[in-house]
């Protein structure tokens, strides 16, 4: 399992500096979602994305914000959950919560995702069904950053994604 999660950290690296054999393509935008696919040497990649619609302290200086839901069917990978706040993460700091529900996740560098393939499946089914995500975490430095990300079209743009790569 932990190679798994290596592989979307690989994913998301890429993804940052744009090494795809080809751009991800956008397959459609549902309200605050959108699904994309592209080509890498390993394969199709699926993923739904959005940013969120709130970010806090302004003061703290950081990148994009943005949470993932991934597909990789060379790999037998489904429903994989990733995100970025943008910033250097302080070990272990990640959270995400929705009403009483409250998910963590495993950080490296700038990049965090949940581990457990049973908790992505419940972070989904809690996503399909929440209005909002909140993510706070802490960067390398200390400081607390809140992302607030919305749920509206979570659910056209998951299964867009994943019908894409079935």
């Amino acid at each position: 399992m932990f190679l798994k999660k290596f592989f979307i950290f690989i994913f998301l690296l890429l993804f940052s500096f744009n090494s795809f054999a080809s751009t991800p393509k956008s397959t459609g935008k549902s309200k605050n979602w959108e699904s994309f696919t592209a080509e890498t040497n390993e394969g199709k990649i699926c993923f739904a994305q959005t940013s969120p619609t709130k970010r806090a302290p302004a003061a703290v200086k950081r990148g994009e914000s943005k949470l993932f839901v991934t597909f990789r069917p060379s790999e037998n990978i489904n429903d994989e959950i990733s995100l970025t706040s943008g910033h250097e993460y302080k070990a272990s700091t990640v959270t995400a919560r929705s009403g009483k529900r409250s998910y963590s996740f495993t950080s490296k560098k700038n990049f965090a995702w949940i581990i457990d393939d049973r908790e992505e499946k419940k972070f989904i089914k809690l996503m399909q069904k929440a209005t909002d995500v909140i993510v706070k975490a802490r960067t390398s430095k200390g400081a607390e950053t809140t992302d607030h990300y919305s749920m509206m079209g979570f659910t056209k743009a998951y299964n867009a994604a994943k019908k894409n790569c079935s």
